[in-house]
């Protein structure tokens, strides 16, 4: 089945995943669901699950999900409360490593895959006056982990090892391939 006969249902309202196949060129419609994230899981099972959650709300011939969390020593950091909770993430996350996990969930007419990818990002030394300059900035408030490599948090990283999408939030390149395999074409 080619792409254009029906949409690919991305069941998020992320707004960088939703860019990121759009630059593809796939036909998208969004049908981000409510979904209650107050599992209490190991950081990359709680993507997993979270990702999983989203794509079975949503109904659909090709149906794609994702959850991104961040593991600090195996603590998940989720997207911080208010400024304050996002001042501590990244005080926590200066000068360590810490790992991304973004699961994915795509239903298709011919199968179910779920996987789950995983980064490892490494923040340089960050001062008191850099985070409060990115706190201020607002940016990480709607993020997991509290910041956003591919804005204003890029400025944070020292590297990035692994794929970094699964850092903002989608491997592209994993998804493209799985879609391509099955016959979904942008």
């Amino acid at each position: 089945m080619g792409g254009r006969e029906a949409p690919l249902i991305l069941a998020s309202g992320s707004p960088r995943r939703k860019a990121l196949l759009e630059a593809l060129g796939y036909p998208l419609r969004l049908a981000p669901p409510e979904v209650e994230e107050d599992l209490d899981l190991p950081p990359r099972e709680l993507a997993q699950a979270l990702a999983r959650r989203k794509g079975e709300r949503v109904e659909g011939q090709w149906v794609l999900a994702a959850d991104t969390v961040v593991d600090l020593e195996g603590e998940a950091l989720g997207k911080p409360r208010d400024r304050e909770e996002n001042r501590l993430f990244l005080r926590r996350l200066s000068g360590r490593a810490h790992l991304v996990h973004t699961a994915i969930y795509l239903r298709t007419p011919l199968d179910l895959v779920e996987e789950v990818h995983t980064a490892s990002v490494y923040f340089r030394p960050l001062s008191e006056e850099e985070i409060a300059w990115y706190v201020e900035s607002g940016e990480g408030l709607d993020k997991a982990g509290g910041y956003g490599a591919q804005g204003l948090g890029m400025a944070l990283i020292e590297r990035v090892e692994g794929d970094f999408y699964t850092v903002v939030g989608l491997p592209v390149s994993r998804v493209f391939a799985l879609l391509w395999e099955r016959g979904f074409r942008p």
